[in-house]
């Protein structure tokens, strides 16, 4: 109808065709009716406020019927939302799945009950009402509010009687801001304390008078302590921080200059949403949301990309490391963590110093920590010294619990406890003496009367478990003594079979040739060689065979002891070596037989496709076998060549690993290796082709490859597929980024929430960087669903030609 009004309002000579008599005696009338239309018209436009959302004094939500008021187009609700086991009042985002709070009011105070009332007052005033018990002010200004709304903007206004914003909640924001909201300057954004507890947290983003905008720890506001800033200082007292409906965030002075762009605008198909959070982990990030319903928030920018950055994130006397890019909070040796729930908190001493008052009878030990940099806080220096002499210094002094020495110009700094904002340091050059007390060595009266209680209470257990310890060796005598018979009739009943759960079995290459009936059942081909089925003869159990062809050449010792290491891997989802040849320039495999083939097989050849649980069941077999080669086995093994046809299948349908044994093995304190390109063309990760050093990792990428095999059925690479599904992982990266991720598995039926967990791990383990890749544990953890996986970032290698 307003439409109307202004078509009328710029054409007022209406319509030229018709009566011209019925124009002349009512032109007086029509032009006044007109007038008074266009001033209704502009009466009603000039108030900005959506008036179907304006909540009138009166107006009240309870938490019993999940009742919020909504914004005008439906994107923000504010109300009640569930908080712990309570509720508590805030503003959300309501279109998105994803519970996303960015505003709460009286964030430190308990939640609500069911039982109150959230009431825009006839006083004016925005309040809960318990039943019983004292009101609680959420929203009061100076003047009298007639009315309130709910913004598109996400922020909550109180009006008056002119329609204007007399209170809002853009002026008090808690840690995010939205596109529309400046934060002025001497306004902060504190962190929460966790994602789901909005109390406040650690951390503070505060856009300073000096036009800086700076990161601090909440509980130490001074410059020493700042850990991230736009370097802005002195660009003005009037300085702002923005965001824009882009996704840009910037700072302007108080002329609407730039004073500088934070963030790029940001490049999101769609029309999406964004919001800029200081988390809970003390990073700033910029997200954005496409709406989707599977989608979850995606970071388009954060102030950090090291996690360990924000100081404070661990408490006091402890240290932060990171651990597959995630921060964990560590006690230096002699604390403990003062809450094992809550590692953050900070450790204490498991000991108790006083050498002051008692230095005669205190005596102390020194450990040093390597790497582990603190918040400078000395109340003693000294330069030019050599590190005993530090140390010597702080045994000296009283007042000395560590000292700080840095091996590049020779400073001694001592310190008192606690120590604060401790964070790995990866130069070496930082060595932390902690001075660590040990117990008493003699006491009073008492506590000598106390010894000799403890003394024999001792001596009363100690000969109980003599007596204990006398008996179960008696049993454990009698008892190998039965083995040993045992092992004896069992070497006598088949001295040529092969024994299992004793040793790897030796085979000559004769034995072996007659097993396999001159080596002419083959049953598959690899890289490494050529595999046969054969019997061992004595008790005619079924074997695989692999007859080495490609093996570099060593010593016998050498190949022995790789066999024994490889013999001592037991898993069930690990192909079991049975035995071995070397015999003159012959090398041979014996294997557990398989006759299920491998799982190329059943992808790529079979008429009967597996389902789809029992391929997500398949992806966890060969998961949890890659991570007990990496992390749990005696002997480290990279195997360096992970692919189907490497995948092989028991009667079960089980999957197990075949040929780790031809892998490179590390030592226990060996974490990568250089060595020339291995494996498969397709599955081998990119740092093969740049001469890097080779870790773990690099299975890591080629099972994300296999993953994307798996759940599509299909090999990494096919020619005879339209030209954007030809290489495979690019084209499951495509259809993530569209959200079409039905078209991987066509005319299956599949749990969507599985299929996308499953394909964010393919992605994020297909990473370029091997540090941005997760380990084979956290790998197993987000296919079970157990933790939490983010989108992965933008995958360059996997960007599709224009």
């Amino acid at each position: 109808m307003h439409s109307y009004y202004r078509m009328v309002c710029l054409s007022p000579e209406g319509d030229t065709q018709g009566s011209e008599s019925f124009y002349q005696p009512n032109m007086a009338f029509m032009i006044l009716f007109l007038l008074l239309l266009c001033l209704s018209f502009i009466l009603n436009t000039t108030n900005a406020q959506p008036r179907n959302s304006i909540i009138r004094p009166g107006s009240s939500l309870s938490p019993n019927n999940n009742s919020y008021w909504l914004s005008e187009s439906g994107q923000f609700a504010f109300g009640f939302y569930r908080y712990g086991n309570g509720f508590s009042v805030g503003i959300w985002f309501e279109k998105i799945q994803q519970k996303t709070v960015v505003w709460t009011a009286n964030r430190d105070d308990p939640p609500f009950s069911r039982d109150v009332t959230l009431l825009l007052s006839t006083e004016g005033r925005l309040i809960v009402q318990p039943k019983q018990g004292q009101e609680i002010l959420i929203a009061s200004a100076s003047q009298l509010a007639s009315s309130a709304s709910m913004l598109d903007s996400g922020n909550f206004v109180l009006f008056n009687s002119s329609s204007a914003i007399i209170w809002q909640t853009f002026d008090f924001p808690t840690d995010t801001i939205l596109p529309g909201k400046r934060l002025l300057p001497g306004q902060s954004l504190v962190s929460d304390v966790s994602e789901t507890n909005h109390t406040r947290g650690k951390f503070l983003l505060v856009m300073q008078t000096d036009g800086n905008l700076v990161q601090y720890p909440l509980d130490s506001i001074e410059r020493e302590a700042a850990y991230w800033n736009t370097e802005t200082a002195g660009a003005g007292d009037n300085v702002t921080l923005n965001l824009d409906s882009n996704g840009t965030l910037y700072l302007l002075n108080a002329t609407a200059l730039l004073v500088k762009n934070i963030t790029e605008k940001a490049s999101v198909s769609g029309k999406p949403i964004y919001r800029a959070t200081i988390d809970a982990d003390g990073i700033f990030r910029l997200y954005s949301h496409s709406f989707n319903p599977f989608d979850n928030w995606s970071i388009q920018w954060s102030s950090s990309e090291n996690k360990c950055d924000p100081k404070g994130f661990c408490g006091v006397n402890s240290y932060c490391t990171l651990m597959d890019r995630d921060p964990v909070c560590q006690c230096p040796p002699g604390f403990n963590f003062i809450d094992q729930g809550q590692k953050d908190l900070g450790c204490h001493k498991n000991y108790n110093v006083d050498a002051c008052t008692r230095k005669s009878e205190q005596m102390f030990d020194f450990y040093e920590l390597t790497s582990v940099i603190w918040e400078d806080d000395a109340y003693s220096s000294l330069s030019s010294v050599a590190k005993d002499a530090c140390r010597e210094e702080c045994f000296r002094d009283c007042n000395c619990e560590a000292a700080v020495y840095q091996i590049e110009n020779q400073s001694c700094k001592k310190l008192k406890l606690p120590l604060r904002f401790g964070e790995r340091e990866l130069s070496g050059q930082v060595i932390t003496l902690l001075k660590i007390g040990a117990a008493l060595a003699r006491g009073g009266e008492r506590k000598q009367r106390e010894l000799r209680v403890d003394f024999l209470i001792i001596s009363i257990a100690l000969a109980c478990l003599t007596l204990a310890f006398t008996v179960i060796v008696a049993v454990g005598v009698l008892k190998y003594r039965s083995r040993v018979r045992e092992y004896k009739r069992v070497l006598n009943v088949g001295n040529n079979g092969v024994v299992e759960d004793v040793t790897l079995r030796s085979f000559t290459f004769d034995e072996l040739k007659g097993a396999s009936n001159n080596f002419v059942d083959e049953i598959g081909k690899g890289a490494y060689g050529t595999v046969f089925r054969g019997v061992i003869s004595n008790d005619k159990r079924i074997v695989a065979i692999k007859r080495l062809e490609k093996v570099v050449a060593e010593g016998e010792r050498n190949f022995r002891n790789e066999m024994k290491a490889i013999g001592k891997t037991h898993h069930k989802n690990l192909v079991q070596l049975l035995g071995y040849c070397y015999d003159g320039t012959n090398r041979l495999l014996v294997y557990e037989y398989m006759r299920n083939g491998s799982l190329a097989d059943f992808l790529f050849k079979s008429n009967l496709k597996v389902n789809w649980e029992g391929r997500i069941a398949i992806i966890l077999n060969i998961a949890r076998g890659i991570f007990y080669l990496h992390e749990e086995c005696e002997t480290q093994i990279i195997h360096c060549d992970i692919k189907p046809e490497n995948i092989l299948m028991d009667d079960k349908g089980s999957a197990k690993i075949a040929d780790f044994g031809l892998a490179k093995l590390l030592m226990p304190n060996q974490t990568k290796t250089y060595t020339g390109i291995r494996g498969t063309r397709g599955y081998v990760a990119p740092e093969w082709h740049r001469n890097l050093p080779i870790t773990v990792k690099a299975d890591v990428y080629s099972f994300g490859i296999m993953l994307f095999e798996i759940i599509c059925c299909r090999r990494s690479v096919e020619a005879d597929v339209p030209e954007d599904e030809a290489v495979l992982a690019h084209w499951v990266y495509d259809c993530f980024k569209a959200n079409e991720l039905e078209k991987l598995v066509q005319n299956e039926e599949v749990e969507m929430s599985k299929l996308e967990r499953m394909v964010k791990v393919g992605l994020w383990c297909t990473q370029d960087e091997p540090s941005s890749r997760p380990s084979m544990k956290k790998v197993i953890l987000m296919l079970e669903g157990t933790v939490n996986i983010p989108d992965p970032p933008l995958l360059s290698s996997f960007v599709s030609s224009p």
